[in-house]
């Protein structure tokens, strides 16, 4: 039974006649100089990951090879074209609200609470909410306080990713990791959550041999935090499984508490539930649990139909049946195997002693551990390893940003894509309400 948190009503309206989305205030809660308790504060930076979850699902699994859009302009995510932007209202829009209104929750905490553990946690969801920001857009705007000088524009010029890593995802991460506890509790922000965090942010920098120990943490550290990878594939995902043993943190979800996002959710569309697109499994997706057919032991890999239906043409991963409830899984110990058997390859490890790191992911799909003296060179190992995230995590946002960084993308969709596309727009209404201090990202 998953616990959601208890939310202060109050913390969930913002001022919406505002000139962008730094200066939002909440306006049923005291100043903080006088508050003394920072829980409410620090719920809503919780509750407003939902409203990235969608965004996250649909750019992740949608702009990439496993779905595709049927009717227009949705199709746009799967062009790489100048006319994205027409997302923006559903999309591009939302997530970026949600993202600065969870960061500018986690600044007053940060600023103000006397908790160590609530600090801590709101780094982490700071570091996760500008991780997230700077996937999706590259460049962005960073807010560090609980109350920013709205009438000084300047505040509101994009920084460079590499200084938003630099200056604040891997700092927050790492104080994370020092005020927080091994041990999940009711699904909070964790140390194993800020070190898994951490070693992700890491891969998608490049920077291997600081991902590996940090990877190698939460794997050796998992069983004596409670984590482990579930026995049955199927038993990760549905609402009767959420906060099961495999996830290390997730976005807690409940249809009794109602969020800001007003428009299908990510289970509705993977499911083909929207009539924007009925079915829309791709069929490159289906090719790739093909092509593992004859490596697989009696009976098929196991993950297939919990990810793909072949007659409905789409995924039954989050099923319909209590949907609206579905817990949206940021990470789990899977991912985490992936990526450090990925940092070892990349570090140099031999085949002989990376491949072994996927038996458990394999053996539990049915599928044959993988041979060294097969599968011998770096090349080979990377391609390997590349093909077991796409079909572990399919329809969990992760494909599309997997591409863009390993640079992969054009081998995978089978086409040259100008650079430009690999970000998403900018929402045109905040380069409009900022009088053009935020720039659009090229090509938009």
């Amino acid at each position: 039974m998953k616990t959601v948190y208890k939310l202060i009503l109050g913390l969930l309206l913002f001022v919406t006649a505002c000139e962008n989305d730094l200066d939002q205030v909440p306006p049923n809660i005291a100043s903080a100089d006088s508050l003394e308790d920072f829980t409410g504060v620090l719920n809503a930076a919780y509750f407003y990951q939902i409203g990235s979850a969608t965004p996250m699902a649909v750019m992740g699994d949608f702009r990439a090879d496993n779905a595709f859009m049927f009717e227009a302009p949705y199709t746009e995510f799967d062009e790489f074209d100048s006319d994205l932007p027409t997302m923006e209202d559903q999309f591009f829009g939302p997530f970026y609200t949600a993202m600065y209104r969870a960061i500018l929750s986690t600044n007053n905490v940060i600023e103000n609470a006397s908790d160590g553990t609530q600090v801590g946690e709101a780094k982490f969801l700071r570091a996760l909410s500008y991780f997230k920001l700077v996937q999706v857009f590259g460049d962005v705007t960073v807010n560090l306080s609980a109350a920013p000088v709205v009438d000084d524009t300047s505040i509101l010029a994009r920084q460079p990713a590499s200084d938003v890593y630099d200056n604040v995802i891997i700092p927050d991460l790492q104080d994370a990791i020092s005020a927080l506890d091994t041990e999940i509790n009711n699904g909070r922000a964790s140390k194993l959550a800020a070190q898994a965090l951490l070693g992700k942010v890491y891969m998608h920098r490049s920077d291997f041999a600081n991902a590996a120990p940090q990877l190698a943490a939460v794997i050796n550290g998992a069983s004596a935090a409670g984590v482990s990878l579930q026995a049955n594939f199927i038993d990760i995902f549905g609402v009767d499984n959420d906060l099961n043993s495999e996830i290390i943190f997730a976005t807690q979800i409940s249809s009794s508490i109602p969020d800001e996002y007003g428009f299908s959710e990510f289970w509705s569309w993977s499911g083909g539930l929207d009539t924007k697109s009925l079915m829309p499994l791709d069929a490159d997706l289906v090719a790739a649990f093909d092509a593992v057919a004859n490596d697989t032991l009696l009976g098929g890999d196991l993950r297939r139909a919990v990810t793909i239906d072949e007659t409905l043409m789409a995924s039954p991963k989050f099923p319909q049946t209590g949907g609206p409830d579905h817990d949206w899984i940021e990470i789990r110990l899977a991912d985490v195997i992936l990526l450090y058997a990925e940092a070892l390859n990349e570090n140099g490890s031999s085949a002989a002693e990376v491949l072994p790191e996927l038996d458990a992911i394999r053996l539990r799909a049915n599928l044959n551990p993988l041979d060294p003296t097969v599968i011998t060179t770096q090349a080979m190992v990377r391609q390997a390893i590349q093909d077991e995230r796409r079909l572990e995590l399919a329809f969990e946002g992760k494909r599309w940003f997997d591409l863009v960084r390993t640079g992969t993308a054009d081998t995978e969709m089978g086409e040259t894509i100008n650079s430009n596309y690999l970000l998403f727009p900018i929402p045109i209404s905040e380069v409009l309400a900022s009088g053009g201090t935020i720039t659009q990202n090229p090509g938009y």
